[in-house]
């Protein structure tokens, strides 16, 4: 079973009320010394239930930008604290996203990958099939410099001889050569077409490249 791949990033409520209260301290809605609404309040204004308000001022609390007190509600603490809280929840919101991009690409990667073995098997399979129904359709390589039998005519290299390989033209240019006969010689550019025994075109491809 194939690996689900979360997309979204998923920041949970509690964290975005710590925030967005830290963001009103330094933006001095709230000033330092102030007391702000308790965990109920809270709860009621984000409409959350008392237990995801309890543990955004924790959060608050544990960075040392409020302070929380059994019957006292909470006291705005330190504006530089929340100052720099909001600095790191940016740039880690920042990674996060760079994440869940990163990990978007890779599962559009995998869903073309996929589409593209599928229209490869649909080639091969379409391919194998015209063959079948087309005994002789030839193959065709192109002679480069790279060839081992470059400016060396057909008969002289013994092509049938070593590969079982009729050749049936030879395109040079723009002219198209039909049954070249064996003194052709095989220069740099030209197109050798040839049909084969086996149906494979390896044997040629070795013989001239090997």
């Amino acid at each position: 079973m194939e690996e689900h791949i979360e997309q979204t990033v998923s920041i949970p409520r509690y964290q975005q009320i710590a925030v967005e209260l830290a963001s009103r301290i330094v933006n001095e809605e709230y000033t330092e010394g102030q007391k702000i609404y308790a965990r109920s309040a809270v709860a009621s204004q984000y409409r959350v239930s008392p237990e995801t308000a309890r543990r955004a001022i924790c959060v608050l609390c544990d960075l040392d930008i409020v302070t929380s007190e059994k019957g006292s509600g909470v006291t705005i603490k330190s504006k530089e604290n929340a100052r720099k809280f909001i600095d790191q929840y940016g740039k880690r919101e920042t990674i996060e996203t760079i994440k869940a991009t990163l990990m978007q690409s890779i599962t559009r990667q995998k869903n073309e990958m996929k589409i593209l073995n599928s229209c490869l098997a649909d080639l091969i399979s379409a391919t194998e099939h015209f063959r079948s129904t087309n005994p002789f359709m030839p193959f065709q390589i192109e002679i480069t410099d790279k060839c081992v039998h470059l400016n060396k005519n057909i008969c002289e290299i013994q092509l049938w001889q070593h590969t079982g390989a009729t050749a049936i033209a030879v395109k040079r240019g723009e002219k198209l050569m039909r049954s070249p006969g064996p003194y052709i010689a095989l220069t740099e550019g030209d197109v050798l077409f040839f049909i084969t025994q086996d149906d494979s075109s390896q044997r040629v491809e070795t013989y001239l490249y090997s």
